[in-house]
């Protein structure tokens, strides 16, 4: 039986620095560091007394490197989540969570940093993990080739309307113009750009892709009694369940029929609902990891709120849009309208839309699901809450 989290561990503050591709001001570890300081700034908490760190997707920064900059009394805990893409995400603030709760932290700060100058581009770094031979040899070396095959299955096997991507980018593109931290702020969407956009894999158009960023995200955790003692309002986190199941993942785009075209959450969702009592009913807004559009819209059928059957129904741009839609996605504009350095910004949106400080508020948010890399071959999810 998994342990109910009962929002004993709370999100305290957040940081983030984007930057156009390849336009840092200072290397990766710099940018970090300000990440960090600017979280810890957020909640009023001394940087130095962080004594655990987190990360997922092969970050390169090793905490150790970071105690000089931060002025770290000590490290007490230090850990990273298994794979190179962006499924342990979620996952990461779960260990965050267990190092708090058993004693081994008081303080862990769950980050991402990636500037090209330093870490090189992010595809490759994913592929990595990803490549074999029947892959290479089928001329597929990027994750758009990939996903493309899978939302190829999703559409003509499933039968689900491939005008839905678009659905999806336009909600997310309408956040991200009215977020001045977005990369398309101020910018309007346009349908026939969309549709004239280059390929990049088919189905994917060029804004059916999350594109990469320079920058470096890190969130703040600490029991939530403490975070109760400093400056902004606690959000709790009330369940994160990682993993995978047999016939996904672990054959390397060999997976069972069923389970080819999903993003993977199945095998973790009753664990992410059932550990926080709530089910897909009582989520207030979601903060969606989408690499590509269609593993998006997959990622909401396998967290169960929407079927094959009545996808349509529910990815509807009108109903997708913070503050009148039911189901409002990627509020600051998620990875394809604000910006993308591995899919931390939606980690920072949910902590900041059920504070109330979304440049899209959702009224009365209560719970915010998190949803990690859909397609990793490890994924991973989590629930936030506010009283």
């Amino acid at each position: 039986m998994t342990p109910n989290l009962s929002g004993l561990v709370a999100a305290a503050g957040v940081g983030y620095r984007q930057y156009k591709r390849g336009t840092a001001p200072v290397p990766e570890r710099g940018v970090l560091v300000r990440a960090i300081v600017d979280a810890c700034e957020d909640a009023g908490f001394d940087p130095a007394d962080v004594d655990g760190f987190v990360s997922y997707g092969d970050d390169k920064n090793e905490p150790v490197r970071l105690m000089p900059d931060l002025g770290t009394r000590a490290i007490n805990w230090s850990a990273q989540v298994w794979g190179g893409g962006g499924g342990g995400i979620a996952g990461a603030f779960g260990i965050a969570a267990s190092a708090i709760l058993t004693g081994q932290a008081r303080a862990v700060v769950v980050f991402r940093a990636l500037v090209e100058g330093n870490s090189g581009r992010l595809s490759a770094a994913v592929m990595a993990h990803h490549l074999n031979d029947h892959m290479v040899s089928s001329g597929i070396l990027a994750p758009a080739q990939v996903c493309a095959m899978r939302a190829q299955r999703m559409f003509e096997y499933h039968g689900v309307p491939y005008e839905l991507c678009e659905e999806l980018v336009r909600a997310s593109y309408y956040h991200g113009s009215r977020n001045p931290e977005a990369v398309a702020y101020g910018k309007s969407f346009d349908h026939e750009e969309y549709q004239g956009s280059r390929i990049i894999a088919e189905p994917f158009h060029l804004f059916d892709c999350s594109r990469e960023n320079d920058g470096a995200g890190a969130i703040l955790m600490v029991s939530t009694e403490m975070a109760r003692d400093l400056k902004k309002k606690p959000v709790k986190l009330l369940s994160v369940a990682q993993g995978t199941e047999a016939g996904y993942g672990d054959l390397l785009e060999n997976d069972a029929t069923d389970l080819y075209p999903t993003a993977g959450f199945r095998a973790i969702r009753d664990r992410l609902y059932g550990t926080a009592g709530l089910t897909p009913a009582d989520i207030d807004v979601v903060q969606l990891y989408e690499n590509f559009s269609a593993q998006g819209i997959a990622s909401l059928i396998d967290h169960g709120f929407c079927t094959y059957e009545n996808v349509a129904e529910v990815v509807r741009f009108e109903n997708l849009i913070a503050p009148s839609g039911k189901l409002p996605v990627n509020t600051s504009g998620g990875n394809l309208a604000h910006g993308f350095v591995h899919g931390f910004v939606t980690a920072v949106e949910a902590v900041r839309c059920l504070r109330g400080e979304s440049p899209n508020p959702v009224p009365n948010a209560r719970t915010c699901l998190l949803a990690g890399g859909p397609g990793a071959p490890t994924i991973s999810s989590a629930i936030f809450g506010v009283d």
